[in-house]
Formats: C-alpha cells, sequence, structure tokens
C-alpha cells in the first residue's frame, strides 16, 4: 500500500514537473513573440507613414503636372481649381453673413 502511494506520488511529481516545464517553454516562447510583434509592429508603422509620404508626393506631383500643363492631368487641374474657387466662394459668404 505504501509502495503504491509513493508511486503514485512519484508519478504525480514527474507530471507535475513535466507542466511546469511545458509552462517555462511556453512563457519563453510567448515573451519572444511579444517581442517579435512589436518589431513588426513599429515596422509597419514606420512603412505605413512612408506610403503615406508617398502617396502625397505622388499627389503633389500630379498636380504640379497639371498646372504646367500637362494634357494628361487636365482634368485634375480643373477639379483642383473648382475646389478652391468653392472654397473662396464659402469664404466670401461667410464674410457677409458676419457683417463684414
Amino acid at each position: 500500500m505504501l509502495k503504491d502511494i509513493e508511486n503514485n506520488f512519484s508519478v504525480l511529481e514527474k507530471g507535475i514537473l513535466n507542466i511546469s516545464k511545458n509552462y517555462q517553454n511556453l512563457s519563453e516562447k510567448y515573451s519572444e513573440l511579444s517581442r517579435e510583434h512589436e518589431e513588426l509592429q513599429k515596422k509597419y508603422d514606420e512603412e505605413r507613414k512612408k506610403s503615406q509620404v508617398l502617396a502625397e508626393e505622388h499627389k503633389e506631383i500630379k498636380l504640379y503636372s497639371a498646372i504646367s500643363g500637362n494634357p494628361d492631368h487636365n482634368r485634375l487641374m480643373k477639379n483642383h481649381i473648382n475646389r478652391l474657387i468653392k472654397e473662396v466662394d464659402h469664404c466670401i459668404a461667410e464674410l457677409q453673413n458676419s457683417g463684414l
């Protein structure tokens, strides 16, 4: 009977040690993956910022091209001018409404 209890205890002890070892390994893996995730998140943010800058530069280049008379971008220039005219009209209306 005592022998059986000792065997059971030994099996439980091995199981606990095994679980503890697995927990430690998983904990280390989690830490490693967390660091990797942070690094990838930083890279993603940097690339997103670069992409936004490039998109803005592309937009400006198209506008400069339209201003310089490139026939491919005439519609862009007309739309831009129309937008500016609408903004000016809105400002004039606001000034008239304010009594100035």
